[in-house]
């Protein structure tokens, strides 16, 4: 069976409270380490209703940040040629930044 929006969204602000819960950490002060105000992390909890940033922040704070990578994984390849493609791009190594300057440098 497949949940509505508002069923994923009420769930979503269920699992929220009940890990906060369990860590033993307050609203306040989940808020306050988030950096979310004490309000939107109530209507978070109660509603479901936040930011991507809040939501964001919210797994930080409840070590669950590592979950989200798997929220949108790529599409898988529609051929060989694209599996092969997706994999030369994952094995490519990454460009490396430069460092800026400091003033005075």
């Amino acid at each position: 069976m497949q949940l509505t929006p508002a069923e994923l969204i009420g769930a979503l602000g269920v699992r929220i409270q009940a890990r906060r819960a369990a860590m033993g950490i307050t609203q306040a002060e989940a808020a306050r380490r988030s950096g979310v105000s004490y309000s939107t992390w109530r209507r978070m909890e109660t509603e479901g209703k936040a930011s991507i940033e809040d939501m964001v922040r919210a797994a930080l704070i409840l070590r669950c940040e590592h979950h989200l990578e798997a929220l949108f994984p790529p599409p898988p390849a529609a051929s060989m040629e694209g599996l092969l493609k997706q994999q030369r791009k994952a094995q490519a190594p990454k460009p490396r930044r430069r460092a800026r300057p400091t003033a005075g440098a």
